[in-house]
């Protein structure tokens, strides 16, 4: 089984402690595949590859003025929505990730679902466990994440999801 090497149990709901430490081997309703298993689900035509990995963030120490324009390297096929791994309990994010998770897979709760983020981080089990208590039954928890998918396989630029951001300010609004 994939997972971290330690005895991390699992949370009754989402973590809320540091993103980056060990986690759990398993998470309930949900199947733990490694990057063979992974492989061949992301081959399969309708699997939602999702990339929760944070984006990064300006340094402090950059002047303003000076452009940022960071990369984020995923797995192709991958949709990124940056943050979407937060233990955040607030009702809107709660309801952002609901509706782009519909419209990302029509609204079909049997869609498989692939959730990573990067080796010994909390994101991607959070997300896999928002997905689980939204009721898709069939998601996968990949934690070896980017870094373990770039060590057999290529990787490429990609851009972030677009609407994320406006579905979250949205559902802020509401």
């Amino acid at each position: 089984m994939a997972g971290s090497p330690g005895q991390v149990p699992e949370p009754d709901g989402l973590w809320q402690g540091p993103m980056r430490s060990e986690t759990p081997n398993s998470l309930k309703g949900a199947t733990v595949v490694d990057t063979d298993a992974f492989t061949a689900l992301r081959n399969r035509a309708q699997t939602v590859v999702l990339d929760v990995a944070p984006a990064d963030e300006r340094p402090a120490s950059m002047p303003k003025d000076m452009p940022w324009m960071p990369l984020h390297r995923s797995i192709p096929g991958a949709v990124w929505l940056p943050g979407a791994g937060s233990g955040s309990a607030d009702p809107a994010f709660e309801a952002a990730f609901k509706t782009e998770m519909e419209r990302l897979t029509a609204h079909d709760r049997d869609q498989p679902i692939v959730a990573f983020c990067h080796p010994q981080c909390w994101g991607s089990w959070n997300a896999a466990k928002r997905l689980v208590n939204l009721g898709y039954r069939h998601v996968y928890w990949y934690p070896e994440g980017f870094e373990g998918w770039q060590n057999q396989h290529d990787t490429l630029v990609i851009e972030e999801e677009p609407g994320w951001e406006t579905t979250i300010h949205a559902a802020r609004q509401e």
